[in-house]
């Protein structure tokens, strides 16, 4: 089949879908790909390293006009009216996020595949390209503390006296929040955590960190998501961690539901709790934000304590976010291939069947878009 990688268009966008080294492999399975000129430049794959690799250098209407057409972000809707009607599609695409790009897929009769959809099941676990951009958000979440951080995270023995560690409070055990505990623990920071799943206590402690125990009930979801709470629930929720915010030096917030709102875990009233000086690093500010302070995109200063709003942050690692981004979008391609090599999806699939949004014009079951009638 003919793969297109086309530049990435959306401001701040630093990542590749492909970078050289699964080129190379593609073309040694047959495939021809073609990439847009610079598009691996923010990531340091220049165009010779993908010439070198198989790859054929084009202009953007040609890597649009590939049998699949392979992307990070979501393509705009003026992109999508230039594929191949028979053209595939596939990225990150959340239907509730970009319903736009949704609606422009369905108009131009593409099949369009989202990697928010793809099954959390262990044969999928090489195309999850959720979890691999999360252990790059988690890394760098510790990183932004500790550089924001008017003070150390290690302790240090000085002849000028002894410099305690550093408190890191980490909501939210999933993938980032695993990686941001392991990257502050690494720092030298001493680190507490809390998530709503009860078995992700001991993923914490495995990590050398203090899980929080709170007297509320486990919510434990599907595919090793939280379910969502009741507001009542999540009240007492952050009643409870009040104290343990109040005594952080740095508090991490990674709670995210892919295509949902993220939920409020950190009010501004618990953040003015904090010591002056003390750091918030949001992940979740795109969709909402864990805490009600945080911006997307900025730093604020709420009563002496720095919040800052996620954006973009794995393109602030393009480098490494790009190859393991690369090598998901390397496994599901292989996936959609037939035995010649052909673009043969097999419906069938419990992959394949989880994962596409848009299909021969129509929308999968169980998907609204906002603003339409779920009925």
């Amino acid at each position: 089949m003919r793969i297109g990688v086309p530049a990435e268009s959306r401001p701040g966008e630093r990542r590749v879908a492909l970078v050289p080294e699964h080129v190379q492999r593609l073309v040694k399975d047959g495939h021809e790909v073609a990439v847009e000129r610079g598009a691996g430049r923010a990531a340091l794959a220049d165009d010779d390293a993908y010439v070198a690799a198989g790859a054929h250098p084009c202009d953007e209407a040609e890597a649009l006009a590939a049998d699949v057409v392979v992307h990070v972000a979501a393509l705009d809707p003026a992109r999508i009216a230039r594929l191949a009607p028979t053209g595939v599609t596939l990225g990150f695409c959340s239907p509730t996020g970009e319903p736009a790009a949704v609606r422009a897929a369905l108009a131009r009769g593409v099949t369009s595949f989202a990697f928010e959809l793809l099954p959390r099941i262990s044969r999928a676990q090489s195309m999850d390209a959720l979890s691999s951009q999360a252990l790059v958000t988690g890394y760098r979440s510790a990183l932004v503390a500790a550089d924001r951080l008017p003070r150390f995270f290690p302790l240090l023995m000085t002849a000028a006296g002894t410099v305690p560690p550093a408190k890191v409070l980490v909501l939210g055990a999933g993938v980032a929040g695993l990686q941001a505990i392991a990257t502050a623990r690494r720092l030298g920071a001493v680190v507490e955590a809390y998530d709503v799943r009860a078995a992700a206590a001991e993923e914490v402690r495995s990590m050398g960190a203090t899980f929080v125990e709170l007297d509320l009930d486990s919510l434990e979801g599907a595919g090793g998501y939280a379910r969502e709470m009741t507001e009542d629930r999540a009240q007492r929720q952050r009643e409870l961690l009040a104290p343990y915010v109040a005594a952080a030096d740095a508090l991490i917030l990674t709670a995210a539901v892919p295509g949902r709102r993220a939920p409020l875990l950190v009010t501004g009233d618990m953040v003015a709790g904090m010591k002056p000086g003390s750091v918030v690093v949001d992940l979740a500010a795109e969709s909402g934000g864990n805490c009600d302070v945080s911006r997307p995109g900025e730093e604020v200063d709420h009563h002496g304590v720095l919040v800052w709003g996620a954006r973009d942050v794995a393109s602030q690692l393009p480098v490494h976010a790009a190859k393991l981004y690369s090598a998901n979008v390397f496994a599901l391609l292989a996936l959609l291939a037939g035995e010649d090599g052909s673009l043969a999806p097999r419906w069938e699939d419990e992959i394949v069947a989880g994962s596409w949004v848009t299909r021969d014009g129509t929308l999968r079951d169980g998907i609204t878009l906002p603003g339409e009638d779920p009925a």
